[in-house]
């Protein structure tokens, strides 16, 4: 039982100084993911309201008469 718990915490002692490093690229990770994903998110809404949208540099009316 002893050597158990020696062994569990000599183990966390071995992992202690990597342990920080790592806890804060995996939050950069996260934090990158989710700036990915707002921008997609909004090119995606972006694309929607110009398909929605007229064209702007179309001639309103009859436009020019074929013959």
């Amino acid at each position: 039982m002893v050597k158990n718990a020696v062994g569990v915490a000599g183990g966390a002692a071995l992992l202690a100084p990597v342990a920080p490093p790592l806890l804060h690229g995996l939050a950069g990770l996260a934090v990158v993911g989710l700036g990915i994903f707002a921008a997609g998110s909004l090119v995606f809404k972006a694309a929607e309201a110009f398909q929605g949208m007229e064209n702007p540099l179309k001639q309103k009316g009859d436009g020019p008469k074929k013959h």
